[in-house]
């Protein structure tokens, strides 16, 4: 497994000509912006691919006129206040709020008065990895059903996460694991479908109970066992073992008690704990193996592997 380069992007400028264009380029949309007084902004942006990370301050009274923007664009008011229109609907937002900017492939006009934001752009495509089920029950085109969080402690929850995901998955020189780089964007897509109302979710079928069998078990643990290397989701776990995403979810639970997920980073932590055995101390580190199978927390990773082997990585790596 090789690393995925992550490309970070520093902007400066106080040229509305320039500004506006590089919006444009950067968030895949037509937008016009206007400011009554000369204004600076700057973006600071680190991209992984499957999702970006950036905080963007100004010091202007923006008009922003957005066309529909590419992929879902969270947006967290760390110092800025403003106004937006999307849908019909007008709200307000304050430092401390996180918002949907809009939802995707609908327009948007917003003031943003000065301040800073954070913003997360994520694929839809990892929104669909996350939420799908199997093709002939596919629910149809995500929508979410309101721009603003469920709760306040779900709008922190989101802050927590994309916090972890800047400090801890991007702040690699060298370029992230693509284990870790998807692992990142389903938990960026999650906490989206967490945080968010939306219709992804449904409840499992008649069908699904049905498909939730052992023999749906064993495709699916070959599956993981096979291609625990590679950058796989819950998605496709159910769609190697045939059956639909409720119904993987069931098996799991039904026989071992456990999920998809968690039996993936098991099979992982096995690996890692084959890595460490066999690896030359003055080669390897724990962090580098811990992040090729996926763990990007070198302290959630020692805690985990201390609790299933009684020792930390560290010492079976210098046995």
């Amino acid at each position: 497994m090789t690393s995925t380069p992550v490309q970070t992007h520093q902007f400066d400028s106080r040229d509305p000509v320039t500004i506006q264009q590089f919006l444009s380029t950067t968030y895949d949309t037509t937008l016009r912006i206007h400011s009554r007084n000369g204004y600076r902004l700057s973006h600071h942006r680190v991209d992984a691919g499957p999702f970006a990370v950036s905080t963007t301050r100004q010091t202007g009274h923006l008009e922003i006129d957005a066309s529909t923007l590419g992929g879902l664009v969270v947006g967290s008011a760390r110092t800025a206040r403003g106004e937006r229109a999307c849908d019909g609907s007008a709200d307000r937002f304050a430092p401390g709020d996180v918002l949907l900017v809009t939802r995707p492939e609908e327009p948007c006009r917003a003031r943003w008065h000065p301040g800073e934001v954070e913003l997360c752009v994520l694929d839809l495509s990892v929104l669909t990895q996350v939420a799908t089920t199997a093709p002939t029950r596919r629910p149809g085109r995500i929508r979410f059903t309101d721009l603003a969080p469920v709760s306040g402690a779900l709008a922190q929850q989101w802050r927590s996460t994309t916090s972890f995901v800047s400090g801890v998955l991007l702040n690699s020189p060298t370029g992230a694991q693509p284990l870790v780089i998807g692992n990142a964007a389903r938990m960026l897509a999650a906490a989206a479908l967490t945080v968010f109302p939306n219709t992804a979710f449904t409840e499992a079928t008649a069908a699904d109970r049905n498909d939730a069998s052992t023999a749906t078990l064993r495709r699916a643990t070959a599956f993981v066992e096979e291609y625990a290397d590679r950058d796989i989701s819950a998605a496709d776990i159910a769609g190697a073992a045939g059956v639909s995403l409720r119904a993987v979810q069931l098996a799991f639970r039904r026989h071992l008690g456990t999920t998809p997920t968690a039996y993936l980073r098991r099979i992982r932590l096995d690996r890692a704990h084959h890595d460490l055995v066999r690896a030359d101390p003055r080669r390897e580190t724990v962090s580098a193996i811990a992040s090729r199978w996926g763990f990007a927390s070198h302290s959630r990773f020692t805690a985990r592997y201390h609790a299933s082997y009684g020792v930390p990585p560290r010492e079976t790596l210098h046995a």
